[in-house]
């Protein structure tokens, strides 16, 4: 049995993001999230004003009068929410964790991908695939992603993001739109990230807390790392290691922002301090604006 609390809490992550997809998002997915292609849907006769490239010219002649052949869009999209478990997914310094977040928006993409009847997965990773939810349409669907996400609890702590990716191009056999929740906090996935980016739509979504950025000033604190279990003193009163730090994050985000660049792989970056929503809206906006 889910507990009732679990139950309250997907009921409330419904509503609320469901507003947002009402109001803000569900006409921006649609334009920007297009069909596989065009299939065909039939023959008719030739109007005036139909493009001639259309004309059927077997059938034309079979019947000494010009027909043409008409395409639908082949609206239908597999939308796949990747999301990181981790340790470093129960992290956060502001009114919500990163875990927390990730699902808003993670339902957030599911209810517009059902709005425009799309199918939904999920996939829940942490140093190995936890749990895999087949794509399929519907809101009882998505309500069960949702619970799933709020529910599951991760028995790793490390990150494996390549792991996850390599899965989801074994069992992913047609093109999909990807969303990769996580904050990268992991190495070694250069070469599964660039082949999904080949084969599929990959969204990337960085979650990022400030103060994994910058250490604030508290004197000799004991760090914890929750993927890997280690701990070690650290002098944050040291300007010198306070800059240090900064840098080698700083260099980390350069280097990363680069890669996606140079591989066509769209990254939106996400302030856990911050709301999501307009990140979002000017992703979907930029992305319109390239098509």
């Amino acid at each position: 049995m889910i507990p009732a609390q679990i139950l309250e809490k997907v009921r409330y992550i419904e509503i609320h993001t469901r507003h947002l997809v009402n109001d803000i998002f569900g006409g921006e997915y649609h334009s920007v999230f297009k069909g596989q292609g065009m299939e065909f849907a039939e023959v008719r006769e030739y109007l005036p004003g139909d493009d001639i490239r259309t004309i059927d010219w077997n059938v034309t002649a079979r019947f000494g009068k010009p027909f043409i052949k008409r395409f639908d869009e082949e609206r239908e999209l597999t939308v796949v929410l990747a999301v990181d478990g981790s340790g470093s997914s129960m992290y956060g310094t502001g009114a919500a964790l990163k875990s927390d977040i990730a699902t808003e928006i993670a339902a957030v993409l599911a209810f517009s991908a059902i709005k425009n009847n799309d199918k939904v997965g999920l996939v829940i990773f942490s140093n190995g695939v936890e749990k895999f939810i087949p794509p399929k349409k519907g809101r009882a669907h998505v309500l069960r992603v949702i619970r799933d996400l709020v529910y599951h609890e991760p028995t790793g702590h490390s990150t494996r993001i390549g792991l996850a990716l390599e899965y989801l191009l074994r069992v992913l056999k047609r093109r999909a739109v990807i969303f990769l929740l996580s904050d990268f906090l992991d190495e070694g996935f250069d070469i599964p990230l660039k082949l999904m980016g080949r084969k599929h739509d990959l969204i990337l979504l960085r979650l990022e807390d400030p103060s994994e950025q910058n250490l604030p000033n508290l004197g000799l604190v004991k760090w914890y790392d929750p993927e890997t279990g280690a701990s070690a003193w650290l002098d944050t009163s040291s300007r010198a290691v306070r800059e240090q730090f900064s840098r080698q994050v700083e260099q980390r985000r350069t280097v990363f922002e680069q890669f996606c660049r140079r591989h066509s792989i769209d990254l939106i970056s996400i302030n856990t301090h911050e709301s999501y929503v307009q990140p979002l809206m000017n992703y979907f906006t930029t992305r319109s604006s390239r098509h």
